[in-house]
């Protein structure tokens, strides 16, 4: 009988200490990393997404991140697609894939597959986007509550984007967007050993991500951010753009907020990511939790193939 696959993931909230413990591994252990980052894909976004410097990729190279333009739109589909490739290539080395990251939809979606949506429709989202214009978000909500009160209920009411593709996935398949999620799909055939940081005590994660932004704006963030405005092709509803820390020093370029509203705007809204982070792993089915970086360390895990 074939022996199924090991992939090793390290989960857990932002600012947690995932990146140095995961290099730390690599050094002693015949691991590949594979980011698990909805922002770390975009090239230009350094600072203000804490990606490894140049000597720890030297030392640990990240795979799947800067791989595409901000201006890009990434997936947990394209997600899964390109993980998978990059597993098995690592198994393929007769090395153990390691993801490491906090963008837990992504890591769902690798593990317990992915429902398989419908591609757009520019006719059905031109028609959408004209009723949008016409009669505002409200209707378009109203709408989708009565044919998909399920999705409705999970999407907030000022959720554009959400609320017009939960519409056009109806709209093209007649089938609801919460119908064709609970068909999903097959997993791939690894074994996932699941390992996650969760702080119990949420004023010290809170410092480190407060701290740790004061040491992205003394290493220039803000600059990153204006050199990111002056190319032509990106806006601030740009998903890259809406990441954490990016939105609102961009808001603070157009005048929307004082430096000091900025900071605290930033610091507020990775702590409620921290916190939707915690939510969903403290949910995880079979999965291993620390309280601390520290304490997983301690562990010695041996990475078996």
């Amino acid at each position: 009988m074939k022996k199924v696959p090991t992939v090793y993931c390290l989960m857990g909230p932002t600012a947690a200490g995932k990146t140095d413990l995961a290099v730390e591994w690599v050094e002693h252990n015949r691991c590949d990393i594979i980011s698990v980052d909805s922002a770390l894909v975009y090239r230009g976004m350094d600072i203000g997404t804490a990606k490894p410097d140049a000597a720890t990729l030297a030392k640990a190279p990240h795979r799947l991140i800067d791989i595409l333009e901000p201006e890009q739109s990434y997936s947990a589909a394209d997600f899964c697609r390109d993980a998978t490739q990059e597993i098995e290539n690592s198994l393929q080395q007769g090395r153990v894939p390691l993801l490491v990251g906090g963008t837990m939809l992504y890591f769902r979606a690798l593990q317990q597959g992915l429902t398989k949506l419908p591609a757009a429709s520019p006719d059905i989202r031109q028609a959408l986007e004209a009723q949008l214009n016409a009669e505002g978000l409200d209707v378009l909500y109203q709408e989708l509550s009565r044919v998909d009160p399920i999705s409705a209920s999970k999407i907030k009411p000022n959720d554009k984007q959400r609320i017009q593709r939960a519409l056009e996935v109806y709209k093209i398949t007649g089938t609801t967007l919460s119908e064709l999620h609970l068909q999903g799909s097959e997993p791939p055939p690894y074994q996932f050993v699941n390992l996650a940081i969760v702080p119990e005590d949420r004023v010290v994660l809170h410092q480190r991500i407060e701290q740790r932004f004061h040491l992205m704006l003394a290493a220039g963030v803000i600059e990153e951010v204006e050199m990111l405005r002056q190319r032509e092709n990106l806006h601030i509803n740009l998903p890259a753009m809406r990441s954490v820390g990016y939105r609102q020093i961009w808001q603070y370029l157009d005048g929307e907020y004082s430096k000091t509203e900025m900071v605290n705007k930033a610091v507020a809204a990775t702590r409620q990511l921290a916190k939707r982070q915690i939510t969903w792993l403290r949910r995880w089915p079979a999965c291993e939790t620390f309280l601390t970086a520290e304490a997983l360390r301690a562990t010695n895990i041996v990475f078996e193939a």
